[in-house]
């Protein structure tokens, strides 16, 4: 009787277009789930995501779950996720997305899944990293460690969703680093993001972990934007 009041008092509604949520339904309404953007790129080689790196970074495989695309549900679920604090739809996601990837894993042998970090400062303001329980649903699904400590954002930058392509890659250069040890070599590193817009923070991360001797390095994102 107490949850039927508390769902009275503050129904729960969809993460991606906000309508109410009916008795059977979670994070997001049938519709929305549905109408989701999936992007298939696991089932193909020469992806978008793929061919942001092509001549820039040795990229093992790469991947986008989802279509990104201004004012439509997968921004929504991104804004809940991100500044809403919504961590369930980054589980909710991960979970649906280990599905997809386990051939994908099994085949590269992934070592470790990195999440792309928040600077300190960044993650004391938000409170956590929208990434975090997407790598754990992979992790946990997929059975392969989490490691949040390996990579790290040594400056501290404002939003970079305003800046264009080129500040963006001027930006990054030299946000991210390593601290790895002889235990960390010859590993094959899964880094995760949220949304590939320019692929700039991607490939400095990447190029951060690729200074591991005889490392190899692999990339998911929750979301590719479409231009």
């Amino acid at each position: 009787m107490l949850k039927n009041l508390l769902n009275l008092l503050f129904p729960k509604l969809c993460n991606g277009c906000n309508s109410l949520l009916l008795k059977n339904e979670a994070i997001i309404c049938s519709t929305c789930r549905h109408g989701l953007p999936l992007t298939q790129h696991h089932n193909l080689k020469d992806n978008y995501t793929t061919k942001k790196f092509y001549g820039i970074i040795p990229v093992e495989f790469s991947a986008s779950m989802l279509f990104f695309h201004k004012e439509g549900i997968v921004q929504n679920l991104i804004h809940n996720l991100k500044y809403r604090k919504h961590q369930e739809i980054g589980t909710f996601l991960g979970n649906w997305y280990a599905e997809d990837l386990k051939k994908i894993a099994k085949k590269h042998d992934f070592s470790e899944i990195i999440p792309v970090p928040l600077h300190k400062k960044r993650l004391q303001e938000r409170g956590y990293n929208q990434v975090t329980t997407f790598c754990e649903a992979l992790s946990k699904n997929l059975h392969i460690n989490f490691n949040d400590k390996l990579l790290f954002r040594n400056l501290y930058s404002k939003t970079q969703t305003k800046k264009n392509k080129e500040q963006r890659n001027e930006v990054t250069k030299s946000l991210f680093d390593v601290t790895f040890t002889e235990a960390d070599y010859d590993k094959h590193f899964l880094l995760v993001d949220d949304v590939i817009t320019s692929g700039a923070t991607l490939e400095a991360c990447a190029k951060a972990l690729l200074k591991i001797p005889n490392s190899k390095v692999s990339i998911v994102t929750i979301a590719y934007t479409l231009s």
